[in-house]
C-alpha cells in the first residue's frame, strides 16, 4: 500500500527512458526533414509548423501510454491507452482547415495541409516505437512530392487536361487578344475567363490588370511557360498548384 501511495520519480520514471528519448528525437529528426522541404518549396506550414506537430504528436502518445502508471490498479483502476493519443486525429484536423483557403475559385493550401497530417502521424508513429514505418512514410513523402509532379507533367504534356492560371498583363495593347490567339492556335479551349476587380492584382506594375482563364486541351501543361513569352505579359500563375 505504501509503494501504491509513493511519490512517483521525478526523471527515470516510467516512460521517461532512453527509449522515449530516443523516439521524442526521430520524430523530431523526421518531420524536421519534412518541414525543410515545406520551408524550401515556400510554403505556409514549414520547418518550425512541422516539427513542432511531429514532436508534440510524438509526446502525446507517449502521455497516452506511460503518463498514468501512477494511478493504475489492477481490477481497480484501468485506462485505454489510446484515449489520449486518438484526439491527435481530430486537432489536426483543426489545424489543418486553418491552412486551407478558398480564393478566386481555387483551393490552395491543401498539399501542406496534408503534409501537417502527415507530420502527425509520424509523430505518432514515432511515440508508439514504430520507427521503421515513421522512417518508411518520411522517405514516401519526399517521393511524393519529389517524383509525382514531373511524372505527372510528363504524362498530362501527352494527354488533354485543364488549368487555371492567372494572368498579369499590360493594359490597352490588346495583349488579352494576343493571348487568345496563341490559345486557339495550339487548339486550347478557352472553358472560363474572369477580370480581376478594380486594383488587383495587388503589386502589379502601374498600368497593369489581371485576368484568370481556364484553359483545356493537349499539353496543356506548357501553357503557362509559352503565354509568360507573349509581349506585354508581366506575370503568368498557374493556380492549381497549391501555392500555399
Amino acid at each position: 500500500m505504501q509503494e501504491l501511495l509513493a511519490d512517483p520519480p521525478f526523471f527515470g520514471g516510467p516512460g521517461q527512458g532512453t527509449r522515449q528519448i530516443v523516439e521524442l528525437f526521430v520524430a523530431f529528426g523526421l518531420t524536421a526533414l519534412i518541414g525543410l522541404e515545406r520551408e524550401i518549396q515556400g510554403k505556409s506550414a514549414g520547418l518550425r509548423t512541422q516539427t513542432i506537430v511531429g514532436t508534440a504528436a510524438a509526446l502525446i502518445l507517449l502521455v497516452s501510454k506511460y503518463g498514468f502508471q501512477d494511478v493504475l490498479q489492477p481490477d481497480l483502476v484501468v485506462v485505454d491507452p489510446s484515449r489520449v493519443a486518438a484526439q491527435i486525429v481530430s486537432g489536426i484536423g483543426f489545424l489543418g482547415a486553418g491552412i486551407i483557403i478558398f480564393r478566386r475559385g481555387s483551393v490552395h493550401g491543401l498539399t501542406t495541409a496534408a503534409a501537417v497530417w502527415e507530420s502527425a502521424a509520424i509523430g505518432m508513429a514515432a511515440g508508439s516505437g514504430l520507427l521503421l514505418l515513421a522512417c518508411t512514410v518520411t522517405a514516401m513523402h519526399f517521393m511524393i512530392v519529389l517524383g509525382f509532379m514531373p511524372f505527372a507533367r510528363r504524362l498530362a504534356a501527352r494527354l488533354s487536361g485543364s488549368i487555371q492560371v492567372h494572368i498579369t498583363y499590360e493594359d490597352g495593347r490588346g495583349v488579352l487578344r494576343n493571348i487568345l490567339e496563341a490559345c486557339r492556335r495550339r487548339n486550347w479551349q478557352l472553358t472560363e475567363l474572369a477580370a480581376d476587380p478594380p486594383g488587383e492584382p495587388l503589386g502589379a506594375p502601374a498600368g497593369h490588370v489581371g485576368v484568370q482563364l481556364t484553359l483545356s486541351g493537349t499539353g496543356i501543361l506548357k501553357a503557362p511557360m509559352l503565354l509568360a513569352d507573349i509581349d506585354g505579359v508581366s506575370g503568368v500563375r498557374q493556380l492549381d498548384e497549391d501555392p500555399d
